[in-house]
Formats: C-alpha cells, sequence, structure tokens
C-alpha cells in the first residue's frame, strides 16, 4: 500500500451481489490489506470506507463465495471511488480457501457485467453512473437512451410502440400516481435526473410487479443517503426558436402566476350560489347582481415579449454517522421552471363521407407555465436494518391562450374566437419503506406504506367567439358580432370551473427466503400489496344569454373582449349569466387493489435461471355518475385476475443468454374514462366523455430474446414478441358526432393481436481505430418493428381488421455519445421516431384520425470545469422542428401524405436552445 502525505481524505463505496443471479450480499466483509480498517455490508449489499489518499488492496469476504481481491483502487482526496463486486460461489466444494485477484479497472468491468445480465425478467435500464456521465437534466430526457423506449413531449414514456395506458411507473417500488387525470401518464420530466440511482424498463412481467402493464413497466430508484455531504445549485436559461422575445398574449394574468399559483383572478366568486338549481332559483335582478361579481376579463391584452426559459435546482446531500454505528441521510432538491411558448397550428374538420373541411382554424397558442417541485428523501441505516421516508411534490401551472381566426360552414360564417385555459396540478407522493435481513439465513424483510394526492383545478376556462357572414368576409364595414345566444347558454361564450381531488394509499410486503436443492441456492419470494383510492369531481358550466329575448340592443355584440361583459353590459336588455351545469358534470370513484404472490427462483444446474410463479389481483372499482337525462349511474364491479408468468435465461456463456418468457397481465380502464362527465375543449374544439360500461382488458405476452454483452457498456440484444388483448380499451370518435359537435369516448374492442421485432446495439467505436479518442466514443440504437390487428368482424360491414388504437408500426432511437473521463467533455446526438399511430378510432364514413411520426434529433454539450466542481451544458431539442400532425388518409397508405390527406390539426413547437450552469459545493464530512 503507498499513502501520500495528504492529510484530506476520500471514499470508496460500492454494493455487492452474486455474480449468477444479481441479488444483493447482506454482511459481506471488506477489508484494507496492511490496514485494521475495514466494513460490512449493510441490507442494502453497500459498503462506505473512508481512506487517506493512495492506492490500496481490498478483500472482499463472504461465508460460501470466493474471496476477492482487487487492486489498484486509488484514492484521491475530497473524491469518491465507486467500486461495486460480483462474488461468485466457489466451483469447488473443497475446504481451501479460493482467492480471485483483480484489478479495480477490471471488477468494474465485471459489477457491470452482473447488472446487464442477471434481471430475471426482459428489461432494459440505465444505471447511475451511466446517469452522472450523462448530461441529462431530468429522468424525462434520461429515458430517451433506454433502448425500446421512446419519449412523449419529453415527458410521456411509449415503451415498444404502445400507448400510455399500457405502461405502468413505480418509484422505489410504489405505483406512480397519473400526474394527468384524464389518462394513464406519468411525467417523469419532475424527477431530477441527479436524485436517480438507476432505471429499470421491465418488458416481461414477473410475479412480484404490478399486474397492470403490457408495454413496459418503468422501474425508478432514487438515492438515500449520499456518499459525501455537498449543495449543488444550477441555473439555466433556453430560446425558443418561434417564440423568444415574440409578442405574448392572454387573458388577465394573476401577480402569482410565476409562482405556480393563482391569487384569486380567476376564482368563482365566493358568494355564488353553491349549486345549478340555487341559481337558476333566483329572479332575475338576483342572477345580474351574481353576474356583477365575476371580474370582466376576457379583454385580451399583449404581456410584451416572450422571455426565456428559466431553469433553477438547488439540491443538498447530507451523511452523518451516529454513535450507535448507523447512519443518517437526506437529500433534498428544489426545482423550479418558468417557459413563454408560441405555438401556431392549424385546425380543420370533416363531414362523414366529405373531402372538403366543414371549418378551418388558423389558431396561434400562448401557453405559459410554471413548474415547481420538490424532493426530500431521509434514510436510517445500521447493519441489517433501513428505514427510509422519501417525498415528492410538484406543482404544474399551465396556463394556455388562443387566439383563433378561420370560416365555419356550419353556420356560413368567418369567426374570431378567444379561449384562455388555466390548469394548476398538485402531485404529493409520501413513502415510509424498510429493508430487514431477519436472521442469519439471510430471510430478508421489505415493506413500504405510501400516499399520493392528484389535485387538478380548472379555474375560469373561458371561450368567447365573434363572427360575421362568409359573404361579408371582406367587407370591414359590416362588423363581427359576439355570438351570445338567446334562452340557453352555448360554448361561444362561456365560463367553465372545475376541481378534482384523487387520494391513493397503499402498501406492499415482501418476504424472500433462500434455501438449498442439491447444494444450489434457490429463492421464495412471497408478497402483497394493497392500492386503496378515491376520487371526487365537480364543475360549474355557465354561459352568457340575453337577459330578456324580447329587450335588446345588437349594437352591444360588437364591444371587444375587454368591454362586453363589464359590469355596465350586466343589466335586463343586455347580457346575465345562465347556468348549464348538469348531474353529468360530477362524479365520485373508489378503487381498492388487493394482490397476493408466490415466486420461485430456480437454478438448474449452471446454465438454467427459471423464475416463474403467479399473481392474484382482486380489484374493485365503484363510479357514481349520471346519464344525460340526469338519472343516477352506479357501476360496482369486482375483478379477480389469476396472472401466472414465467422467465427463462439460458446462460450460453459468461456474455450471452437466450431468454424466454410468457406472463398475463391486464389493462385497467381510468376512473375518468368510466364517468359520463362531458368536457369541452376549446383548442380541439371537441368534447371527451367516459364509459361507465368499460371492461378492463386482458393480455397475454410472449417473448423471445438473444442478448451478447461483448464488454462493458456495450450490448447487442435481438428479441421477437407477441401480445394477444382481449377487450382492449379504445379512444373513439362517437359515431353521432359532426364537425362542430364532435365527441370522443372509449369503448372496448373484441381482440386484438401485436407482434414485432426489437434490435438493440450499444458499441465504443475503438474498434476502428486505437486513438484515445475513438475509446470515448459510443454508437447506440434500438429499433423496433411492429404490427397489429384489430377483429372488427361482427362491428362493420368493411374493414374487419385495422391497426390497435396508439400501436405504432415501428419506432427508433439511435445516438453517437462522446464522454471522456480526463478532460470532462461529454457530446451526445440523438435521434428519435416514431412511426404513425392512430390517435382516435373513426366511424363508418369517417376515417380513422393518424398522428403522423416526427423526426427529432436532440444534440447536448457538456463540460466539467473548475475543478470538476462546476459544469456547463449546452442542449439545442429538436433541432428539426417539423411540425405534428393528425390526418385523414384517403389513399390506402397509412403513412402521411401531404397535400393528399386530410389535415385535422398541424401544430408547430420550435427548436430549444438551452445553456445550464451547475456548480456542487463540499460541505466538509461527517465522522
Amino acid at each position: 500500500m503507498q499513502v501520500s502525505a495528504q492529510s484530506a481524505s476520500g471514499k470508496v463505496t460500492g454494493k455487492l451481489t452474486d455474480k449468477k443471479t444479481g441479488e444483493l450480499l447482506i454482511g459481506v466483509t471488506v477489508l484494507v490489506q496492511q490496514s485494521a480498517k475495514g466494513a460490512v455490508t449493510d441490507v442494502e449489499g453497500r459498503y462506505l470506507l473512508q481512506l487517506a489518499p493512495g492506492t490500496y488492496t481490498l478483500d472482499f469476504k463472504y461465508m460460501g463465495y470466493q474471496t476477492k481481491s482487487i487492486a489498484d483502487v486509488v484514492i484521491k482526496a475530497g473524491q469518491t471511488v465507486n467500486l461495486d463486486i460480483a462474488l461468485d460461489e466457489p466451483k469447488s466444494k473443497e475446504l481451501q480457501e479460493v482467492v480471485i485477484r483483480g484489478s479495480y479497472k477490471q471488477e468494474t468491468i465485471n459489477a457491470l457485467y452482473v447488472a446487464q445480465k442477471n434481471n430475471p425478467s426482459i428489461s432494459s435500464g440505465i444505471s447511475g453512473e451511466s446517469i452522472r456521465r450523462s448530461p441529462d437534466r431530468n429522468t424525462g430526457e434520461v429515458l430517451k437512451r433506454v433502448s425500446g423506449a421512446s419519449i412523449q413531449d419529453n415527458k410521456y414514456i411509449i415503451v415498444r410502440g404502445l400507448s400510455d395506458r399500457y405502461n405502468t411507473a413505480t418509484i422505489n417500488n410504489a405505483i406512480l400516481p397519473s400526474t394527468e387525470p384524464d389518462r394513464k401518464a406519468f411525467s417523469f420530466d419532475i424527477i431530477p435526473s441527479n436524485l436517480v440511482d438507476n432505471i429499470v424498463i421491465n418488458k416481461t412481467a414477473s410475479p412480484d410487479m404490478p399486474g397492470d402493464f403490457s408495454g413496459g413497466l418503468v422501474q425508478v430508484y432514487t438515492k438515500d443517503i449520499p456518499t459525501e455531504n455537498y449543495l449543488q445549485v444550477s441555473a439555466g436559461f433556453g430560446y425558443n426558436t418561434q417564440s423568444t422575445f415574440k409578442d405574448i398574449k392572454g387573458m388577465a394574468r394573476g401577480k402569482n402566476d410565476w409562482l405556480g399559483f393563482d391569487d384569486g383572478t380567476r376564482a368563482l366568486p365566493s358568494s355564488f350560489p353553491k349549486s345549478a338549481a340555487k341559481y337558476n332559483a333566483l329572479t332575475l335582478d338576483q342572477q345580474l347582481d351574481q353576474t356583477r361579481k365575476f371580474k370582466n376579463n376576457y379583454g385580451v391584452q399583449s404581456f410584451g415579449n416572450a422571455l426565456p426559459s428559466a431553469n433553477f435546482q438547488l439540491t443538498w446531500g447530507n451523511r452523518s454517522r451516529l454513535k450507535n454505528e448507523g447512519s443518517f441521510g437526506s437529500i433534498i432538491s428544489l426545482t423550479y421552471r418558468n417557459s413563454e411558448t408560441i405555438n401556431p397550428s392549424e385546425r380543420f374538420d370533416y363531414q362523414a363521407d366529405s373531402k372538403s373541411p366543414e371549418y378551418g382554424f388558423d389558431d396561434i397558442l400562448y401557453k405559459y407555465n410554471t413548474s415547481v417541485g420538490a424532493i426530500a428523501n431521509f434514510t436510517y441505516v445500521k447493519g441489517n436494518n433501513k428505514v427510509s421516508f422519501k417525498n415528492i411534490a410538484n406543482r404544474i401551472f399551465d396556463n394556455v391562450f388562443v387566439e383563433r381566426s378561420g370560416y365555419n360552414n356550419d353556420n356560413l360564417q368567418v369567426i374570431r374566437s378567444y379561449g384562455q385555459d388555466l390548469t394548476e396540478k398538485t402531485m404529493i407522493n409520501s413513502q415510509l419503506e424498510g429493508s430487514h435481513k431477519l436472521n442469519q439465513h439471510d430471510w430478508k424483510l421489505d415493506w413500504n406504506l405510501n400516499y399520493s394526492l392528484t389535485d387538478r383545478n380548472q379555474p375560469d376556462m373561458k371561450t368567447l367567439s365573434y363572427g360575421k357572414p362568409i359573404s361579408a368576409k371582406d367587407d370591414p364595414s359590416v362588423p363581427y358580432r359576439a355570438q351570445v345566444p338567446f334562452g340557453t347558454a352555448a360554448r361561444n361564450a362561456f365560463r367553465f370551473f372545475s376541481g378534482l381531488q384523487d387520494n391513493s394509499f397503499g402498501g406492499n410486503v415482501q418476504l424472500a427466503v433462500p434455501f438449498n436443492i442439491g447444494g444450489v441456492k434457490q429463492t421464495l419470494k412471497a408478497g402483497g400489496m394493497k392500492l386503496y383510492k378515491t376520487r371526487y369531481f365537480s364543475a360549474r358550466a355557465l354561459g352568457y344569454v340575453w337577459a330578456d329575448a324580447g329587450s335588446y340592443n345588437e349594437a352591444q355584440l360588437e364591444a371587444g373582449p375587454d368591454k362586453i361583459f363589464s359590469a355596465e353590459n350586466i343589466r335586463p336588455d343586455a347580457f346575465v349569466l345562465d347556468e348549464i351545469t348538469n348531474k353529468t358534470d360530477k362524479y365520485d370513484a373508489t378503487s381498492d387493489l388487493v394482490a397476493g404472490y408466490v415466486m420461485f427462483d430456480n437454478k438448474i444446474g449452471d446454465k438454467l435461471r427459471i423464475v416463474w410463479g403467479a399473481r392474484g389481483e382482486s380489484y374493485y372499482q365503484y363510479v357514481k355518475t349520471a346519464d344525460p337525462s340526469g338519472k343516477t349511474v352506479k357501476q360496482d364491479v369486482t375483478y379477480f385476475d389469476f396472472l401466472p408468468s414465467a422467465n427463462f435465461t439460458y446462460a450460453v456463456n459468461d456474455k450471452s443468454n437466450i431468454r424466454l418468457s410468457g406472463s398475463r397481465t391486464v389493462s385497467r380502464p381510468e376512473l375518468r374514462e368510466l364517468s359520463n362527465f362531458s368536457f369541452y375543449d376549446f383548442v380541439t374544439f371537441s368534447s371527451m366523455m367516459g364509459n361507465p360500461y368499460l371492461k378492463r382488458a386482458t393480455i397475454t405476452n410472449v417473448d423471445l430474446r438473444y442478448e451478447l454483452y461483448p464488454r462493458a457498456g456495450e450490448a447487442i440484444t435481438a428479441s421477437v414478441f407477441f401480445k394477444d388483448f382481449t377487450d382492449p380499451i379504445e379512444q373513439n370518435v362517437d359515431p353521432g358526432s359532426t364537425p362542430n359537435r364532435r365527441l370522443i369516448s372509449f369503448s372496448n374492442a373484441p381482440k386484438a393481436q401485436t407482434y414485432g421485432f426489437e434490435i438493440e446495439l450499444r458499441k465504443k467505436l475503438d474498434f476502428i481505430s486505437a486513438e484515445t479518442f475513438m475509446k470515448d466514443v459510443t454508437f447506440f440504437t434500438n429499433a423496433a418493428i411492429m404490427r397489429s390487428s384489430v377483429d372488427l368482424q361482427g362491428l362493420t360491414s368493411d374493414n374487419l381488421s385495422r391497426p390497435l388504437q396508439g400501436q405504432s408500426p415501428y419506432l427508433v432511437n439511435a445516438g453517437l455519445q462522446y464522454a471522456s473521463p480526463d478532460n470532462g467533455l461529454s457530446v451526445s446526438a440523438l435521434y428519435n421516431r416514431v412511426g404513425h399511430r392512430i390517435f382516435l378510432v373513426g366511424f363508418q364514413g369517417y376515417e380513422d384520425i393518424y398522428e403522423n411520426g416526427r423526426n427529432i434529433l436532440d444534440l447536448q454539450i457538456s463540460k466539467r470545469i473548475l475543478r470538476q466542481k462546476g459544469e456547463l451544458r449546452f442542449n439545442y431539442g429538436d433541432i428539426l422542428n417539423q411540425a405534428s400532425i393528425f390526418y385523414q388518409n384517403t389513399d390506402d397508405k397509412k403513412k402521411y401524405t401531404k397535400g393528399t390527406d386530410q389535415v385535422i390539426n398541424s401544430v408547430k413547437f420550435g427548436s430549444n436552445i438551452s445553456l445550464t450552469f451547475s456548480y456542487q459545493f463540499g460541505l466538509g464530512k461527517k465522522k
């Protein structure tokens, strides 16, 4: 051992696993040769040693395993070395001790092999070390790098081309709530990447996983105890090529919008009657008095030039060694983001069997977004016990103002319309979890208690439309007039308020019991979980009408948005609010999931491993809603699903596996999809209504994969897969719809099938040249080709099959990455394309609406500076800035043909250029 004279110390830390199974090893003794120092791995298989600068040899000893001696471990002052170790059981049962010797560099490679090869299910993942080397700021960006996955809107994951309803996400083994109450999707951009320990996307099921997925189960694990005390700060600013420094418009804003909270500007007046019945029972004078209490905030104003986007993050990590030889760690992070963007859009729709648009709109969407997030994790570890309290909170303030012009042949008018929709979303997730080694036989108990809150508030969504005859389109002497109706309110002069609260209470427990068969170690796992969820939603729908159909002055309709509904125009011969809230505008819902499972992890000889068992899930759902007539509708259903699965892994050699998997899973409707509530979306000019009679879908999954890991960080895999769906849930356009009354709903198709082929290649380019530069360059790509068909026999008179709604026919990810450990420079170029897919299922005479594929190219450059403490990061996102297009086919080719296919919607988002600086302060050491 060579020790320098420096007084400052460094650290070495890592994780101990079984080489053949990847199982964590608890109680491994770590010794420093020629020293009295040592450590023992905790309940997570982790160890930590604090050493003076120098070069060391470490010994790793564990009963029943070969001792491993690792040389050339270099410790530098103030730095932490990560050294994960994989131990192997002896091939001989002789009593003499066998010592395996290796170097630090070699063992780092071996540990990576173990992580890549030994997940029992077919999966793809990315380690904390890879995340640290990448310039990705949040988990959404990290997931772009995972095989078979792509990211939609920089935050929603798509696995194997399947829509988000077939994916499930967990964080630290607790099911994550959907951040989007109207869909089953989690916004991964709210989790900072520097707090992630590792991510795994499981593409096949095992009994210990939730049964509600078919595309992928995304497992995110956040960090527990940091290896050192630190404070990290980062600040970044971004430029959007079609938005920044351009004039941005909107209706009235509140003074707290930049913090993500409405200051009451858009709130329903506190004295307003609590129900539609109470308001409609008032006299006209009383209704006029209540109407005047609403702020006249329809006026359109300029807020100056759109500012550059801003992104700030503060992260604090602390580790304390306690007197009882335990450790307590804390990681707290605060994140703030703000952006203003301008998105030009075109929108059309067509009557059934018609090639001419019924309407054509030119929209400009002005978006103001604020996001505030916090993560706070606290962990206590002592020996064989670990307890953690982990929390995530996020607040999203998303305000969209739409300025619309165009024509509508329904009433032969040219129109000018305005709409504003603010959505405030709050997500809170808290977990108390523990992990314990119970006895000398390595029994292990893991448990988790969790709570999630999803709150969605939509205060004062407003629309206001003006029109004049198409024949007077170019005649300035004919004024535009507000489309305020007589009698019952309509959506042309509309105000809408809604609130949703979703509470989830969950818990899970697992006991792992190792045992031997013929001297070979096996494992039995048994466990269960419960997730109880309640939801309450209510809305108020109001619209302006003429107060007295017999006494009015049409000239009042020519007033601009800033004046038309001001207090002086709320009177008997002008306007009053009419409430059109009905019983379908609220619903109560409850779901209760109880699951139990038994799983065996069996090894047969040195080559074959079988992970098999079954999971039983009892799912109860209750929805109280109403039908359009106002009659109360209650759905009270309980499903029990028996979900067997088996994963076979045959180790061809130390570098390759053949895997075969079969499983049964389900896809359940979201509570929103079961409600008759109809929501009108001004942007899409359509309404969405649930279906209380939806059934859950069941899926049979079969996968076969060959995988080769030539070297650490390299992979070559090829997979084929097949999925058989019964009662798949699809989003469709209701057959009674017209362009001006388009209704989107949900239904079960009878049967569907999906099959595909998937390949992955990750290869360093040093085979091209021996130059040092090429050793740091990695090329990676993954691609999937998929085909799907829905059996429509008996449902239509033609077109007996079509692709499954939301299923892409292909998916391509590719990238080139340069990452140098010497100069701290990292450069990544990433390409992604998801093939065209059915966005909405049509009906007889009205073609399916497809979403076209887009080519997305991103560039990221980062450089470590200031003695590796700082980092400067440059991102150029969506360089090509291709339009997002939704269309209907007019020929047999399903891909988009410009000038031929009927465009439903086209929107451009602009390219994003950002520069971020981060710096990490050391905060000293805790003894």
